[in-house]
């Protein structure tokens, strides 16, 4: 693959998001749920299917246009933070246990699931199978002698699958749409204070900084969102940031996240996606199973523990939970330890598939 020139790229880029921004705006006027990043999702998947052999061959979306999104992300997450999720924490030895529980199961289940029905080899229907760790799964994946191609698209299909059913299926549970679907952003209503907006760049520099220092997983999301949540809890700012700054940071996750199916053939997406279908709604039914049975032992909010047992990206489900105002910082919690934990497992289990390192 050949690197663009940088107007080329600038371009492609400035048309793709443009084009993203108009399929959230129609999203968003038929009320889909997490309208911005599921219209900007579903059109730059269209401008990959119809234009990657022609206007956007060798083209990639940068990650140094996303990143900066991706602590904002970060930023409002943890501005709302507040007492109530120190109250939360009493029940987290109890949460991870049923966590890890759901790791160990959704695995083994993906494995039968792309090795039976799918007829992939051993190694890319474990890797294709873990329910987190995307980066660490394709890079110990390409040493196992796992496909490549089939593994990455089938962990992205996990993602863009869990991203557009849990918010639509909470939205059928509710009888009406939620979150941004209805227009709603938290603290979308106070006017912004030029101070925090200082305050709060501020913190997600800082956060991209020690996040960068100490090798945190999904640190872009996680660094600025901890700086935040502490400077939030100790009184010091409060970040009211407007709805644009949401459905913005919408626009760009979606649309990079349609991107990733550039290169892909068209007959490894139509058998991908009827696999990770059935991948995603084992795993869902299970998490809801585990969620419904938690929330009865410590008290917490069902939905909460549904976005945290969901299997998707760290940025998309912490988008999800900011527009639905559940507890966000807990859940992107929950998902970064569910991204460690996935990879812990795959320190240990390969060889009880009887997998190892290709030499």
């Amino acid at each position: 693959m050949h690197r663009l020139p940088p107007p080329r790229l600038l371009f492609l880029t400035a048309l793709v998001l443009g084009l993203g921004a108009a399929g959230g705006w129609l999203a968003a006027q038929v009320m889909v749920p997490m309208p911005w990043m599921i219209g900007a999702l579903a059109v730059s998947a269209l401008c990959v299917a119809t234009l990657q052999r022609g206007l956007l061959r060798d083209y990639i979306f940068p990650n140094r246009f996303r990143n900066p999104f991706i602590a904002l992300i970060g930023v409002m997450i943890g501005s709302q933070a507040s007492p109530a999720l120190l109250d939360s924490l009493a029940t987290l030895p109890l949460a991870l246990a049923a966590l890890l529980l759901f790791i160990l199961v959704a695995h083994a289940g993906n494995v039968a699931i792309f090795e039976r029905l799918g007829g992939y080899d051993r190694a890319t229907a474990f890797y294709s199978g873990t329910p987190g760790g995307l980066m660490e799964s394709i890079l110990l994946g390409e040493g196992a002698g796992a496909d490549i191609r089939i593994l990455t698209l089938q962990q992205f299909l996990r993602i863009i699958f869990v991203v557009t059913l849990v918010p639509a299926a909470l939205s059928i549970w509710a009888g009406e749409p939620l979150g941004s679907a209805a227009g709603i952003a938290p603290g979308g209503d106070v006017p912004p204070r030029w101070t925090d907006c200082v305050l709060g760049a501020g913190a997600a520099g800082l956060g991209l900084f020690l996040a960068r220092a100490v090798h945190v997983p999904a640190g872009h999301l996680v660094g600025p969102l901890v700086i935040t949540a502490a400077l939030t809890l100790m009184g010091a700012i409060e970040l009211h940031l407007p709805f644009w700054v949401l459905a913005t940071a919408q626009v760009v996750i979606g649309t990079s996240l349609g991107l990733r199916f550039l290169g892909i053939t068209a007959a490894h997406i139509r058998k991908g996606l009827g696999l990770a279908f059935l991948s995603v709604l084992f795993m869902l039914t299970l998490g809801t199973g585990l969620s419904v049975a938690l929330a009865q032992v410590t008290g917490l909010d069902v939905v909460q523990l549904l976005l945290s047992f969901a299997p998707g990206g760290v940025t998309e489900m912490s988008l999800i939970a900011l527009s639905l105002s559940v507890s966000p910082a807990l859940v992107s919690l929950f998902h970064v330890a569910r991204i460690l934990m996935t990879v812990g497992t795959l320190m240990v289990t390969p060889r009880l598939f009887g997998i190892g390192p290709k030499v």
